[in-house]
């Protein structure tokens, strides 16, 4: 079996560490049903997954008109959030032996993730995994979020070494976009929204969960050079 030479783990957040998507997206359809949107939102909340919350916004008014009450939309949006995150910030199934298995295997990581610092910062505190990164990186640290590939080349920058040379774990289809553009060995885990063709062709593998992914680095990883 051919081995990758790896040097670091690039990790995104919301459907991948944090099984928060389907938080966001039952928050996001109550919002829009409270205030009247009911017509084809299911499937829209579906297509804004994985993108930057800017770039929603402007998907919204694009879709409904300038005088779409966004303030209102983003503080029921926030409540229904709060509302749900109150029984625990879940985690994907995983996460801790895969967390454990990179460290074991001497390579650094970082989260690389579409959300701002400030929402990253607090659900990985209330996920308790904040401190078992080597870096946090966030749409607040790139001018183009994903689907372009400013932050996995921003990440892994940070951790010395180029995006070639790193595994990228995602579950949305902007983020295996933004992954492979930047040349990383890209790993797709599904959350909600299924693999699109296009996908499927930019990863080295589609797999059902981070067990599975931590047994695929097992079976991958070069061993790391004693000091």
């Amino acid at each position: 079996m051919t081995r990758w030479h790896v040097e670091a783990v690039l990790i995104d957040m919301d459907g991948t560490l944090l099984d928060t998507e389907k938080v966001y997206l039952e928050a996001s359809i109550a919002a829009l049903n409270a205030l009247g949107y009911t017509d084809g939102v299911t499937e829209l909340c579906h297509a804004m997954i994985g993108i930057p919350g800017p770039d929603n916004e402007k998907t919204l008014r694009d879709r409904f008109g300038d005088d779409f009450p966004m303030f209102e939309v983003n503080r029921l949006f926030a409540a229904k959030t709060v509302e749900i995150l109150q029984a625990g910030m879940p985690l994907k199934r995983g996460v801790i032996a895969l967390l454990d298995a990179i460290e074991a295997a001497g390579l650094p990581k970082a989260v690389v993730t579409a959300s701002s610092r400030s929402t990253a910062a607090e659900h990985l505190r209330l996920a308790r995994i904040d401190h078992r990164f080597d870096a946090i990186l966030t749409r607040d640290d790139v001018s183009r979020a994903k689907p372009h590939p400013d932050l996995y080349l921003l990440a892994a920058e940070r951790l010395g070494t180029r995006a070639p040379a790193c595994v990228a774990i995602e579950d949305s289809n902007p983020g295996v976009a933004a992954a492979h553009a930047a040349g990383a060995i890209t790993l797709m885990v599904p959350d909600i929204v299924p693999p699109t063709a296009q996908s499927r062709d930019k990863c080295v593998a589609v797999l059902p969960h981070l067990d599975a992914v931590r047994e695929m680095l097992g079976l991958r990883l070069q061993p790391v050079p004693s000091p």
